[in-house]
């Protein structure tokens, strides 16, 4: 049996399609405050368990008959860093304390930890690979609360888990981007607001105000590839290391809102707006050692990024005619 903490979120239900797809017993541990039940319909051979990872009891629960803990459970998303980091540093904390705390009291083999690439904020070396240091720049800015979890949810893992007998892999994503991964991110929150403008103009030509100037960079991972990744260091991964997930195919966020524009069938122009204090000007993965696991990056962007547009925008499109 493998528990999957957050099953019912965007990467996590996805992660339990994969397992159940292979035969594997899942079940999921979701809230269900972010993650929506129905992302599981239809899927075979899920457990759904309704609980919180701050309810040391509820894990333990969730943890009997557990041989492999994914744990992904997460208050993500950019506009929650700032409003709510009391929730985020709580959901974090507290949810890898009480997985590990679990998982070695029921003698759980293995623990896959989804930390995240927030671990850096602004990366002394970009490429940046799994040695450069990790950062916390500001602990009065709540932008740092995500991070900051994460970061001390690794120590946690890897110093009281694998310390103590309980096999760990730290996996460190990179900006994955699918279908129905809510509107808290960047790709959806640029398809969204381009769908709407290009919706209400009667020109092939939008105008839309950005953070920062556009020069801004990322990495963007699809989903699929992202799942195949973590699947080969659930699999793979030697336990006590840290590993990258996601592409080094580094766009800049003005070159990403031209292609969305491009696949809604418009011109975009950006004006420039402040960013955000703590806002990182550029990130990209170095994913050399997950490669050496033989992953390969099978969708690149400009592949996987035409459908996930499509999708947001048809359900733009839909609201306005409700």
């Amino acid at each position: 049996m493998h528990l999957v903490t957050g099953g019912a979120g965007f990467l996590g239900a996805a992660l339990c399609r994969s397992l159940a797809a292979d035969g594997i017993a899942v079940r999921s541990l979701d809230n269900h405050a972010r993650g929506r039940a129905e992302r599981l319909d239809g899927i075979d051979g899920v457990e759904r368990v309704t609980g919180d990872v701050r309810d040391l009891s509820q894990v333990r629960h969730a943890c009997e008959g557990v041989s492999v803990i994914w744990h992904l459970a997460a208050i993500n998303g950019t506009r929650n860093f700032y409003e709510r980091p009391d929730d985020v540093l709580e959901v974090g904390l507290k949810g890898a304390l009480n997985v590990v705390d679990a998982a070695l009291e029921l003698g759980v083999q293995r623990l896959v930890l989804f930390s995240s690439s927030e671990v850096y904020q602004r990366a002394a070396e970009v490429p940046t690979d799994e040695h450069v240091g990790l950062v916390v720049p500001d602990v009065l800015n709540p932008r740092y609360s995500y991070g900051g979890g994460k970061l001390a949810s690794e120590l946690v893992a890897l110093h009281m888990g694998h310390a103590r007998g309980l096999e760990v892999v730290v996996i460190r994503p990179h900006n994955v981007y699918g279908e129905d991964m809510g509107y808290d991110h960047v790709i959806p929150e640029l398809a969204r607001r381009v769908a709407q403008a290009a919706a209400h103009t009667t020109g092939d030509v939008i105008s839309l105000d950005i953070e920062g100037d556009g020069s801004e960079t990322r990495a963007f991972c699809h989903v699929d590839d992202a799942i195949r990744g973590a699947r080969i260091l659930g699999a793979k991964g030697m336990s006590g290391q840290v590993y990258h997930l996601g592409t080094e195919e580094e766009v800049s966020i003005a070159e990403l809102a031209g292609s969305i524009a491009k696949v809604l069938g418009v011109k975009v122009t950006l004006n420039a707006t402040p960013r955000r204090r703590g806002s990182t000007p550029r990130r990209c993965p170095s994913i050399k050692k997950l490669c050496a696991l033989g992953y390969q990056v099978e969708v690149p962007l400009a592949a996987g990024l035409e459908s996930v547009v499509r999708w947001y925008a048809e359900g733009i499109r839909g609201a306005d005619h409700e």
